[in-house]
């Protein structure tokens, strides 16, 4: 089994993620146009018919600005947080409306999508891992601080968005005013690129094939220093940046051979222990 994935956009200016297999998709968040996500999934040969839902993180403008409208058109149910609907303002259908609780799986057709509590400035904000059967791909951004949901999570992922929001030193001597540059770096703030490489190097799966550095500031952060400090402590996962102006190729996400050994030995061993 493979999960096929793709950032339509990743930053402040509007995030949007694709995650399906080979007959059902979701999108987590849709913080650019309706118009914008069609042109984009277009390019990359992605069909909306496949979508079968949106499951939002939280209500920051940047990843809610296109629901309305997308959801409308395609009759997509929305799964969101009565709390996040509250304070987002916006306006479905109620019929489209879904809610979701932490930690209790979703089945979206062969998909299965788990949300778990992060650390945000958000009123109730929200992290994703999505599976299909043995295959897992994290939606990690918009995340202040690393916690233990985090790690677990991070640790069953064959691939993941991860935020690399800034770099400290960019931010410490930017132009931004001192209470931005506080609550970027406070607890519910963004993850640096420090943070998101000390998770990736301490908590890294021996299965994981792929990570989109995400979220990247156009201000404080660097394309090229990313890559760069990331690809030092690569050892075969591909990095990918996920851009804020553009979309990323499909990448497909496929089962690790290894891994599904792995299993198969645990499971005779537990039968035999039995």
């Amino acid at each position: 089994m493979s999960l096929y994935v793709a950032s339509l956009n990743s930053g402040s200016n509007g995030n949007c993620y694709y995650l399906g297999n080979e007959t059902d998709a979701i999108l987590v968040d849709a913080g650019i146009s309706c118009r914008e996500i069609e042109k984009r999934m277009k390019r990359l040969n992605l069909s909306m018919r496949k979508v079968k839902a949106i499951f939002v993180s939280h209500e920051h403008i940047d990843h809610i600005k296109g629901i309305p409208t997308l959801a409308k058109k395609y009759q997509l149910p929305v799964y969101i947080t009565n709390l996040t609907l509250k304070h987002g303002g916006l306006h479905i259908e109620k019929k489209l409306v879904n809610h979701f609780l932490p930690h209790q799986p979703i089945s979206i057709g062969g998909l299965t999508i788990t949300a778990f509590p992060k650390f945000h400035d958000a009123i109730d904000p929200y992290s994703f891992s999505i599976s299909n059967k043995n295959v897992t791909v994290g939606v990690f951004t918009d995340i202040g601080k690393t916690c233990e949901h985090l790690v677990r999570h991070f640790k069953q992922c064959h691939a993941a968005f991860l935020e690399t929001n800034y770099d400290e030193e960019m931010l410490e001597n930017g132009s931004y005013p001192y209470h931005l540059k506080k609550r970027i770096k406070g607890e519910t703030g963004h993850l640096s690129n420090a943070e998101a490489l000390e998770l990736f190097i301490s908590h890294r799966p021996e299965h994981m094939t792929h990570l989109f550095l995400s979220h990247l500031s156009k201000n404080n952060n660097s394309e090229v220093l990313v890559r760069k400090l990331f690809h030092q402590h690569a050892n075969g996962v591909k990095i990918i940046i996920a851009s804020r102006w553009e979309e990323t190729s499909v990448h497909q996400i496929a089962g690790s051979e290894k891994l599904q050994q792995n299993l198969v030995v645990r499971t005779e061993q537990l039968k035999l222990a039995f």
